[in-house]
C-alpha cells in the first residue's frame, strides 16, 4: 500500500468519479484507475462499486476512508514539522470555531497571535460544534473552538474546557413582565414565537432541551438559521431568541433579559485530535 494509492482513493471516494478525481491529482484517468486497482490487489478486496457509471464505496471502501484521510493528515503534519524544524517553512494553524466565537472570542485571540507570529498562515472555519468535531477527527483541522455537548466528547479529542457563558433572551420587542429581579423564567417563553437556529447547530439543541426541561415544546417563529440570521430576524421582530450575550453585545437594537437561575449555560472548549501531535505553530 502506497501513500499516493491513498490519495488516488481518497480523491475518488469524493468526486465519486474517476475523470474528475483523475484531473484532481494531476494524472491521466488510465493512470489513477491502474493504481486503484493495484490498492485492491494488496487488500485483496473491492473498494468501488461501479454499476452503470456509478460509482460508490464498497463496505472495504467504508472501512478504508476515515483511515486514509487519518493517514495522510498525519502525513502531512510530519512533513509540516520537520519543515518547520528546518526553517523552510512558515508553518499553518487550521482553526475551527462555531459562528458566535469567531465573531466574539476568536478575533482578539487572532490578533496577538497574529502580533506575535506574523508568518504563520492562519486558516478559520466557521462551522457547528458537530461538524468541526467530524473536520477535527478526519485531520482537516489542527484546533477548533467548540461547545461542549452534555453527552460527552468523542473520545478521539482531547478537550480543554476554557471558560463558561450563560444564555440571555434577544428580543426587540417588551417582553412579559418578570417578577424575579428584571431576569426572565424559561417558562415565560411558552407560547413566545421562537427564532431557532438550523439542525445540527449547538444553540439549537440546548434551547430545545431546556424548553423541554422546564415542560414545554417551544413554538417556532422560524426555523433554521445561522447566527447572524437569526440576529436579524430578532431586529425585525419576528420573535426572541436564546443566544450567549457576547454576541449581542455589539447590537444596540436587540433588547437582552437575563434568564433565572439556573437558566441555561454552555462550556466553550478547545479541541484537538487526541492521536495526533500538534506542530510547533498550532501549539503556540
Amino acid at each position: 500500500m502506497q501513500l499516493h494509492q491513498l490519495r488516488y482513493f481518497v480523491a475518488v471516494a469524493e468526486a465519486r468519479h474517476f475523470t474528475q478525481a483523475a484531473d484532481l491529482v494531476g494524472i491521466t484517468q488510465p493512470s489513477l484507475s491502474k493504481q486503484i486497482h493495484a490498492l485492491e490487489s494488496s487488500l485483496g478486496a473491492p473498494l468501488f462499486e461501479r454499476i452503470r457509471g456509478n460509482i460508490t464505496l464498497t463496505a472495504a471502501g467504508e472501512v478504508l476512508l476515515p483511515l486514509a484521510r487519518r493517514i495522510l493528515a498525519d502525513t502531512d503534519t510530519a512533513q509540516r514539522e520537520v519543515q518547520e524544524l528546518m526553517g523552510l517553512r512558515r508553518g499553518r494553524v487550521r482553526l475551527g470555531a462555531t459562528p458566535s466565537l469567531v465573531t466574539s472570542l476568536a478575533p482578539p485571540v487572532l490578533r496577538r497571535f497574529r502580533d506575535a507570529h506574523p508568518n504563520v498562515d492562519l486558516r478559520v472555519e466557521e462551522s457547528g460544534s458537530q461538524d468541526l468535531v467530524r473536520d477535527l477527527l478526519r485531520g482537516e483541522l489542527d484546533l477548533a473552538l467548540i461547545i461542549l455537548p452534555a453527552q460527552g466528547t468523542d473520545p478521539g479529542l482531547r478537550v480543554e474546557p476554557i471558560l463558561r457563558e450563560s444564555l440571555v433572551v434577544a428580543s426587540v420587542d417588551p417582553l412579559p413582565v418578570t417578577t424575579d429581579g428584571g431576569a426572565l423564567h424559561l417558562t415565560d417563553l411558552r407560547g413566545q414565537p421562537l427564532l431557532m437556529f438550523r439542525a445540527g447547530y449547538d444553540l439549537r439543541d440546548a434551547t430545545l432541551a431546556a424548553c423541554r426541561e422546564a415542560g414545554f415544546e417551544p413554538t417556532f417563529a422560524v426555523d433554521g438559521g445561522e447566527m447572524d440570521a437569526v440576529l436579524s430576524f430578532v431586529e425585525a421582530g419576528l420573535g426572541v431568541a436564546l443566544v450567549p450575550g457576547i454576541v449581542v453585545a455589539r447590537r444596540p437594537g436587540i433588547r437582552v433579559t437575563p434568564l433565572a437561575p439556573p437558566g441555561v449555560r454552555r462550556t466553550i472548549a478547545l479541541a484537538r485530535r487526541r492521536e495526533a501531535v500538534p506542530t510547533h505553530a498550532a501549539r503556540e
